[in-house]
């Protein structure tokens, strides 16, 4: 039986779409919901093995990112509560990543020790990155990934912690799962290729089982090679063949499905 999926979207949230083909391109089954939906019960979470928060702007990131819809979920405590201590996954994408971070999910304890802030750049980066997946990572989802290639586009992706322990504890713990990195695959300090500026270039985080995953790439934008924004010379360099060539962003989704298999 094919997992099932929730993607949550509305006020503001936008990579409906792009998720919903990216999880049936997996494999999945999938349903859209807002966030009302599923604060008011008109969505059961017990329905669902995994759940999609989008990117997108959130409240308009007024009271900044992210933090009006978590407060928004935490009326729907218990349920997600249920939800993350179950068997399930949880992907979080851009401001999907933002709302789970002021969630508390990656923290340890209850007092939020890291955050998602603006970029050192000071305005929001629209581009491609490359990175590297972790091995030793816990993140179910970046299994076996390596070396990808992801858009980005964001204004507030710089990951950083409270102080040194914390950032010692994510790394400890196999929670930083995957990482900016340059041409030849060093861990990204600079822009471009670091786009925010984030803490020893972190790029997605699990929380301490593997299962809730956090990333400011977006998988869900790569779902398609015509998606490469170097797709026309590939086809040139590579014929016909190039669309048989399986788009890095759709390998997260394949490792999600393959999970309950």
């Amino acid at each position: 039986m094919k997992p099932n999926a929730l993607i949550l979207t509305g006020n503001g949230l936008n990579t409906e779409k792009e998720l919903d083909y990216s999880l049936r391109a997996a494999g999945a089954t999938a349903r859209i919901a807002t966030l009302y939906e599923l604060v008011d019960g008109d969505v059961d979470l017990g329905d669902y093995q995994m759940l999609a928060i989008c990117g997108g702007f959130s409240d308009g990131d007024d009271l900044g990112a992210g933090v009006a819809t978590a407060k928004r979920l935490g009326e729907a405590g218990d349920e997600m509560r249920r939800f993350f201590d179950r068997d399930t996954l949880t992907y979080g994408v851009c401001n999907g990543f933002q709302i789970l971070v002021k969630m508390g999910v990656f923290n340890d304890g209850a007092r939020r020790d890291l955050t998602l802030t603006y970029n050192d750049a000071g305005f929001f980066y629209d581009g491609w990155v490359r990175l590297k997946a972790d091995p030793d990572s816990r993140c179910v989802f970046t299994k076996g990934l390596g070396a990808l290639y992801l858009p980005v586009r964001h204004g507030e992706g710089k990951f950083t912690t409270k102080d040194d322990p914390t950032l010692q504890r994510l790394h400890s713990n196999g929670q930083v799962a995957m990482q900016y990195v340059d041409a030849q695959g060093n861990t990204a300090t600079k822009f471009p290729e670091n786009p925010n500026g984030s803490v020893d270039a972190i790029a997605g985080a699990c929380d301490k089982t593997g299962r809730i995953f956090g990333t400011m790439p977006h998988f869900e934008a790569f779902n398609s090679i015509t998606n490469h924004p170097h797709y026309t010379r590939m086809k040139r360099e590579i014929g016909a063949g190039v669309d048989d060539v399986e788009p890095d962003g759709i390998k997260l989704f394949r490792n999600m499905v393959s999970y309950f298999s």
